[in-house]
């Protein structure tokens, strides 16, 4: 499929919006500390993002991205995680590059924007407000705003819903297997960016390159369909 000026533009969080890769790595660490565990460096807490907070720590527990069943301790260890990583929410998290000016010219375009995120929602809003971009989304689905998230379709489309637009007619900007599954299961096209947190990038094999683009690139692009008379349509 070929990219479409769009009904609405809805994001991922960690990894497409936002490095917040040193800020989970602290909160990981001090988490393993409590427990007279060793510390793991930024580079396999990255390998490791894209599931939601409990997977984190469940592999951080376990030592590896794999794991089949949960360590018996991540339900306590989850508890202490939470509690560090309020007190470092934003110590080094940053936007990516290009982000808040391409938001500010898909916005430009008369684009409802939102976010889809498996971040627990204590943490969602107060990092969107850190980072100056919380006013650019006119909806925001957490990870604990369903009882199901991410690569379940359904905090895409409850999004879409919000916005009153069809998931159809909606790009989701994303970085892992997660947004690339519940993406496909909801009928939005997949729109990449060339960084984050995918885990393995074997998953994005077959991507279309057209289709793997900065926040700034994909507002550039979606400009220039937005001035044609013949938008492309999915």
């Amino acid at each position: 499929m070929s990219l479409f000026f769009p009904d609405a533009v809805l994001f991922d969080l960690d990894g497409t919006l936002v490095d917040s890769a040193p800020d989970l790595t602290t909160a990981v660490n001090r988490t393993l500390a409590d427990l007279d565990r060793p510390a793991i460096d930024e580079d396999r807490v990255r390998h490791w993002i894209g599931n939601g907070a409990r997977r984190l720590v469940a592999r951080a527990l376990a030592g590896r991205r794999g794991i089949t069943a949960e360590p018996p301790q991540t339900e306590a260890a989850l508890a202490r995680f939470f509690a560090h990583y309020h007190d470092c929410l934003h110590e080094r998290s940053v936007l990516y590059t290009g982000v808040a000016n391409g938001l500010g010219r898909l916005a430009a375009l008369d684009l409802p924007l939102g976010v889809v995120t498996n971040k627990p929602g204590a943490f969602t809003q107060p990092l969107l407000e850190a980072l100056g971009i919380a006013g650019r989304f006119a909806t925001l689905v957490s990870g604990d705003t369903l009882a199901v998230k991410k690569p379940d379709p359904a905090p895409l489309v409850h999004a879409a819903d919000a916005l009153q637009v069809d998931i159809r007619r909606c790009l989701y900007v994303g970085d892992s297997a997660a947004d690339r599954d519940a993406a496909a299961a909801a009928g939005a096209l997949l729109v990449r960016v060339p960084y984050g947190y995918p885990g393995d990038d074997a998953i994005f094999d077959g991507h279309p390159a057209a289709l793997t683009l900065t926040v700034p690139a994909l507002a550039e692009r979606l400009a220039v369909l937005h001035a044609r008379t013949d938008r492309i349509a999915p």
